[in-house]
């Protein structure tokens, strides 16, 4: 058997075998809505952390990451740090959101804006803002899953029908399964991640190099520059870099996704514990950057960074074992795609459509429309992943400026009564606009800064000080 149909028939066989397993888990349970969006409520400890897991290491873990340590090298380093960083957030915010949940029984993030401003205008731009922003993202993992087959089949498959592919299959499970078969399916990547993450990070350097130290030894005399910052870029300096971490570390429970599984765990503890346990997972990353680090000096003047793993693996291990990281990457990119999918036509159905159109709609009616937006998103999605071009970094960069404007209205609404429903939507509004503008202009980095986080800043300032002068008396939370 040639090395491509052996590769291509191991990566077949983990993305059938993922997706057997998400129809499966659908199956067994009837799909109403709230079935359908947050599981029934009863997610524990370890399927909270797989699901999680799921959602925060995608695409951009298996290959971003890598390919950013590749040609930009320094900056990278963010990756480890904002992360991190999320799970300390999480530990604070989670908790109280779920609480929420609990009682009120809210369901999407949407749900929590329309529970403390009673207003259906800034949730239709919440809503709004969360499935725009989350277009790229979604393009990311589309994109992610087409690169692997293409690369990890020895092109025995080329990208575009690789990406229809996926959309079909986790349109498929989403349909059938929503998100316990999400869930399900995130057990197998993370197993297979692990694995693929240890066995090449830790591999590659001592195949190459004799070991970890001495690669690194290597590659500072040969390009000591790429290791110091601004790395390989010329304005990824350190203020960019702190800048980006607490952009994006505030953003990470921002997304619809990770904030409406949230209300998917058995208890506000089973988030406490997540938090805590979850940094662990972040040291997978520091494998994958390795082996980016590796081939700088191993397979030079590469065309595409994102390229620079799969490239190396295929270089390295034999055929059936490049299958193994190429299923494994698969799933890194059908599992949060499906999340993805899931929430954003949860989130238009439930929280743009039904409010602003048909007040009067059911939630079987909610569910029905919600899945009809699964087809659509993913439809839109595949087209931009097919024309566009932008590096898998460059796009979570660009969806993470966007939905981390939606903090200031969550973090104020849980811990300060007196924010007002104008304050944060123009603070929503002013956020949103700017950063848009920066990164239309080209202007990210501005001054050295995140264009995303400065549009933190003046939306946390905007909602902050239209608050405070706010000739209205606090109402109690959640009362019209």
């Amino acid at each position: 058997m040639s090395p491509s149909a052996t590769a291509l028939g191991v990566i077949l066989a983990i993305v059938a075998l993922g997706s057997g397993i998400g129809f499966y888990a659908g199956a067994r349970r009837k799909m109403d809505l709230e079935q359908w969006t947050v599981a029934g409520r009863g997610f524990g400890v370890l399927l909270m952390w797989l699901l999680m897991a799921g959602e925060v290491y995608t695409t951009f873990s298996f290959l971003g990451a890598s390919g950013w340590a590749y040609s930009r090298g320094a900056p990278t380093l963010y990756i480890l740090a904002y992360i991190t960083l999320a799970y300390v957030v999480s530990f604070f915010i989670l908790p109280p959101i779920w609480e929420l949940g609990r009682r009120h029984k809210l369901q999407t993030q949407s749900d929590f804006f329309a529970w403390r401003y009673r207003s259906k205008y800034l949730v239709a731009a919440v809503s709004l803002v969360g499935i725009v922003f989350m277009i790229p993202y979604l393009e990311l993992q589309i994109t992610g899953f087409g690169i692997i087959a293409e690369v990890a089949s020895f092109d025995g498959i080329s990208r575009n029908p690789a990406m229809l592919v996926a959309v079909i299959l986790l349109t498929g499970f989403v349909l059938t399964g929503g998100l316990r078969a999400v869930a399900w399916v995130s057990v197998l990547k993370d197993i297979l991640m692990l694995i693929a993450a240890v066995s090449i990070g830790i591999g590659i350097p001592y195949i190459y190099f004799g070991g970890i130290g001495p690669m690194f030894t290597a590659l500072i005399h040969a390009k000591p520059s790429h290791f110091v910052m601004p790395g390989a870029t010329g304005n990824l300096g350190h203020a960019w870099y702190i800048s980006t971490v607490l952009l994006t570390g505030l953003g990470v429970y921002m997304w619809p996704h990770s904030f409406g599984a949230a209300f998917s765990a058995k208890s506000s503890g089973t988030l406490r514990r997540n938090a805590v346990v979850m940094p662990l997972y972040t040291l997978s990353l520091t494998f994958m950057l390795f082996v980016g680090f590796a081939a700088i000096l191993v397979i030079p003047n590469l065309r595409d960074g994102d390229l620079s793993l799969l490239a190396m693996v295929r270089k390295t291990f034999p055929p059936w074992f490049l299958g193994v990281i190429g299923g494994a990457g698969a799933l890194t990119a059908m599992v949060p795609a499906a999340i993805l999918v899931l929430s954003s036509a949860t989130v238009f159905a439930k929280n743009l459509c039904r409010p602003l159109f048909a007040p009067d709609m059911n939630d079987h009616q909610v569910g029905r429309i919600a899945r009809i937006m699964v087809v659509v998103i993913s439809l839109i999605s595949l087209y931009l992943a097919i024309h566009g071009s932008t590096t898998l970094v460059s796009l979570l960069l660009l969806a993470y400026a966007g939905i981390t404007q939606l903090f200031p209205g969550v973090v104020l609404g849980l811990f300060w009564k007196r924010v007002t429903m104008p304050a944060v939507f123009a603070g929503l509004t002013i956020g949103v606009a700017s950063m848009a503008i920066l990164f239309l202009t080209k202007h990210d980095p501005f001054l050295g800064l995140s264009a995303g986080f400065l549009g933190l800043c003046a939306n946390f300032a905007i909602a902050i000080a239209l608050s405070l002068f706010s000739s209205n008396t606090p109402k109690p939370l959640g009362h019209p």
